[in-house]
């Protein structure tokens, strides 16, 4: 709503700007009290003013009614018929043969140069060209915007389908896995889950949501995965959720503690993955470390899937206002994110 507003301001300045011109660059222009009743300020003025309505009826009407439906001999025949209107009507209107310009200026009674007014016609074919072109670069300008947007959401659209099945299905299996145990903490698993879904089918649809529920979500799923965990993970959580009424783009964070879970646990090895995130004012700082264990081969294959497509996302949301650092070595796999508000 504000950029709009900022948009009509600019559109009324322009407007009265050009009309500001002849104003200006009229002889009369310090016998102002007079101007507006001077034949020839006002044939100057009133070409001015079609001009300026040519500008708008090109840029909301006839481009996108002919032009981009490419009838381009109806919008070529319209486009220069408005313009001998701009030229002729004002003459008709405000005929210089009856006009007595005070102060000795040329027109006492009697028509101007025609090098005057060749000087005139060529002026306004000039403004009236430019009109042309500026009503088309900024059509096309408008159009690519929107073209962009529609790819931008498309993508996001897609690479958040793509994120959802990928939590869905962890989690199931982190479930699962209890269920084959008989464990007690079964159903208190199940509710969990419910909230995360819950979460995921009804804020993921936002572009932002509050970043107190995102920290709430990622604080289930990190209980949820407290339940399946035994004594050979060594876990590290410090979160502070103090999120000053902040918002966030959803499952932007959760992508890489998620990864940690999926790729730092062995019953077998001794793991250890370590989560810390804080909110300041001005940013959202996560840092997840999680040491390197052997894992599936099959599950292996998709390593960096939910990290990719979040990479992207923070491209997309975030253009110049993330800092995403991955370092995989050897022994540990570490991810530091960085996100302005």
């Amino acid at each position: 709503m504000k950029s709009k507003s900022v948009l009509i301001g600019l559109h009324v300045i322009g407007g009265l700007t050009f009309l500001s011109i002849p104003v200006l660059i009229s002889p009369d222009v310090f016998n102002f009290k007079e101007l507006f009743s001077l034949p020839p300020f006002l044939r100057d003025f009133t070409t001015y003013f079609l001009i300026l309505v040519f500008f708008y009826l090109n840029y909301f009407l006839l481009i996108p009614k002919y032009y981009y439906r490419k009838k381009f001999v109806i919008y070529y025949v319209i486009v220069i018929s408005l313009y001998l209107l701009a030229e002729i009507l004002p003459r008709v209107l405000f005929h210089e043969m009856h006009h007595h310009r005070p102060h000795g200026h040329v027109g006492n009674g009697m028509p101007r140069p025609a090098f005057v007014m060749w000087m005139d016609i060529s002026r306004h074919f000039f403004l009236f060209l430019v009109a042309f072109f500026a009503a088309l670069i900024l059509k096309f300008n408008e159009m690519l915007k929107s073209a962009q947007q529609e790819k931008l959401d498309a993508e996001l659209s897609y690479l958040k389908a793509q994120i959802n099945p990928h939590f869905l299905f962890n989690t199931l299996n982190s479930i699962y896995s209890l269920a084959i145990q008989k464990s007690d903490e079964t159903a208190n698993s199940v509710v969990k889950l419910s909230g995360m879904m819950r979460y995921v089918l009804t804020e993921s649809k936002s572009d932002f949501v509050a970043l107190d529920k995102e920290i709430s979500y990622i604080k289930d799923y990190i209980e949820l995965q407290k339940l399946r965990l035994d004594n050979s993970v060594k876990l590290n959580v410090n979160i502070i959720s103090n999120s000053l009424q902040k918002q966030i783009a959803p499952l932007i964070l959760i992508p890489f503690i998620e990864n940690a879970f999926k790729h730092g646990v062995n019953s077998e090895e001794d793991s250890e993955i370590t989560i810390e995130l804080g909110v300041n004012e001005t940013s959202v700082n996560l840092q997840v470390k999680n040491k390197k264990v052997t894992v599936n081969n099959s599950t292996e294959s998709e390593t960096g899937l939910g990290i990719e497509n979040t990479r992207k996302r923070l491209h997309l949301i975030y253009p110049g206002k993330h800092n995403l650092t991955i370092e995989d070595n050897q022994e540990y796999f570490s991810v530091y994110l960085s996100v302005k508000f």
